[in-house]
């Protein structure tokens, strides 16, 4: 018996405290959250269908809704940010047309989960929080990636199902979303879940602990806001005044945010080298100066962590003429043949997000008589940064950044009850 079957039979079936999951070779018991059953519902199969009395639809802040925002207060007039926008290339009624599809798409998804008499609340995502997360059965996030993400980070219950609806397909990549035609056709959607012609799945994310001299535990949320260097910097200063005392050690702190995605640590400043020390696997430390350091789950294998890593056409075909030459070889080495190994070297950087594993990469590594890099990218289970920087940052998910200036100490690694629960529709 397969681990959704156990799940669905003990969430449907009876009330229970615990599910049966199978790894290596013997079931282990997983505790179950209470009332999570009350969100399944049997369907006329026999399966498990899914039906949240409670659902918070979490949704974008368009591009148009920044610019109204960002520039409320400057007594601009609607004709001035016309103006404005146009004088740095965009238009103001392209904005608004792209508003308007995200908004009649967000409509369609609560009108289509108030008619299945599910409860709705409508949420921005700056008024998102923990008490909307408690109150939910389930959420559904009304974006991009960027707002799954977001949606994604407040919710600490691996029994709280999240599910992600792309408002806008043309612009929108919508990688961790339902496919695209469920964006029109939501009440498909609804039913095949209802019917229990979804698959759950769970995937993992990467939890931090956090310690060392003056650390500063309070985020600053870059989610809503659109910062200057300057303005993060000073974020972070005022955080520290209200937090920690310079030269205090503490820790280590588990840290109020999962990474789906990727953890990053890095100098602010793009052109500046990061200097730190590094530890994989509880192997010896190594002093490294690089572009930063880069840790991603296998949900964020196909993002970041794959464009930092992946080879291009032209590299791939000069290597192999350089080991055509230096191995004295008379192989002819079409564009065919060469598609196929850079496809399959990218392909290798990709992994499953049920997979409880990461993979760190080091950007640009800078190696000479004083730094090294042995290892510069490679799965893992656990990651330690000690700071030896004097104004970098530590962001998950590219939405919360912590200061992780010199003195900082920082470990990466991954917990069961951590995974996110979502569902894949074919």
């Amino acid at each position: 018996m397969t681990y959704r079957k156990l799940f669905n039979y003990v969430c449907v079936a009876r009330p229970a405290v615990s599910v049966l999951k199978w790894k290596d070779n013997v079931f282990l018991s997983v505790p179950l959250v209470l009332g999570v059953r009350n969100v399944f519902t049997n369907s006329s199969e026999g399966n498990a269908g899914f039906k949240p009395a409670k659902v918070a639809v979490v949704t974008k802040t368009t591009r148009c809704e920044f610019e109204q925002q960002r520039y409320r207060y400057s007594g601009l007039s609607e004709q001035d940010l016309k103006q404005l926008l146009a004088m740095k290339g965009s238009s103001y009624s392209g904005l608004l047309e792209r508003h308007s599809i995200h908004t009649k798409n967000v409509e369609h998804i609560v009108d289509s989960l108030r008619k299945e008499g599910i409860e709705v609340r409508l949420v921005k995502r700056g008024e998102y929080n923990e008490e909307i997360v408690q109150w939910a059965d389930a959420i559904v996030s009304a974006g991009g990636d960027g707002t799954m993400l977001l949606v994604a980070s407040k919710v600490m219950d691996r029994f709280k199902p999240v599910v992600g609806v792309n408002t806008d397909p043309e612009r929108s990549e919508g990688h961790l979303c339902l496919p695209v035609r469920y964006t029109s056709s939501f009440p498909e959607a609804l039913q095949k879940l209802q019917r229990g012609e979804f698959r759950w799945q769970w995937r993992h994310r990467s939890r931090i602990y956090l310690e060392g001299t003056g650390i500063n535990l309070t985020p600053v949320d870059l989610h809503e806001q659109q910062m200057s260097l300057e303005q993060h910097s000073k974020a972070h200063r005022i955080s520290m005044n209200s937090s920690h005392k310079s030269g205090e050690t503490s820790g280590p702190h588990l840290l109020p945010v999962r990474a789906l995605n990727e953890v990053f640590i890095g100098e602010s400043l793009s052109s500046r080298a990061s200097y730190y020390e590094i530890s994989v696997d509880d192997g010896p430390w190594e002093k490294q100066k690089s572009s930063g350091v880069n840790v991603c789950t296998g949900t964020g294998s196909k993002a970041w962590s794959c464009n930092i890593n992946k080879l291009a056409f032209q590299a791939v075909e000069d290597v192999l003429k350089i080991g055509n030459k230096l191995a004295r070889l008379n192989l002819t080495l079409d564009k065919e043949q060469i598609e196929k190994v850079t496809e399959e070297y990218n392909e290798s950087l990709v992994f499953n997000p049920e997979e409880p594993k990461m993979f760190f990469s080091v950007r640009e590594p800078i190696v000479n008589r004083v730094f090294s890099s042995s290892r510069q990218r490679g799965f893992t289970t656990k990651v330690c940064v000690r700071s030896r920087c004097w104004d970098a940052c530590m962001v998950v998910d590219g939405g919360t950044s912590f200061e992780f200036n010199d003195g900082a100490l920082a470990t990466i690694q991954m917990n069961e009850d951590d995974a996110l629960l979502t569902v894949v529709l074919e």
